[in-house]
């Protein structure tokens, strides 16, 4: 029978998972995006986004069990990089906007759903509402960013 503990840590597992998708994500976004403002903003978040699994599996393993460093990437992760694979056929800085903007969308689904369906030490609670708050900041830049007309710039 699974115990809380493990629903935690499989919930925290499918975040890591996420998270990698996103931070791979956004470093290939920063490599193909043609705004210097695009390629440092993708860039800063394929950072940010690696640090979110750096404390995703510290947190999984302070509650006594493992994380998942590799495996197989769900449905919905295999669509979603197929989608951000036609976003760069597009090579269109717009079109990468609007690819970020519906993954960072899907990524505070996520958060919430895990937050809404589970009771969680304080800690971990904390560790997910912080990151979410971030990128919930996050895609308020990039819906800003998106209003604005991009031109490459030498």
């Amino acid at each position: 029978m699974e115990t809380n503990t493990e629903r935690i840590a499989e919930k925290l597992n499918m975040l890591i998972q996420k998270n990698r998708d996103a931070e791979k994500g956004f470093a290939e976004l920063s490599n193909i995006a043609k705004a210097k403002s695009l390629v440092t903003w993708f860039s800063d978040r394929s950072v940010e986004r690696e640090g979110y699994v750096l404390q995703l599996k510290t947190e999984v393993l302070s509650i006594g069990q493992t994380y998942a460093d590799k495996g197989s990437l769900s449905g919905n992760v295999h669509r979603a990089w197929m989608n951000v694979k036609d976003i760069f056929s597009l090579d269109s800085d717009e079109a990468m906007l609007s690819e970020a903007i519906r993954g960072e969308k899907a990524a505070l689904e996520e958060y919430n759903a895990v937050l809404a369906e589970m009771t969680m030490a304080a800690n971990t609670e904390i560790l997910l509402k912080t990151q979410r708050a971030k990128i919930e900041k996050g895609l308020s830049a990039l819906k800003y960013l998106s209003s604005i007309e991009y031109q490459e710039e030498s």
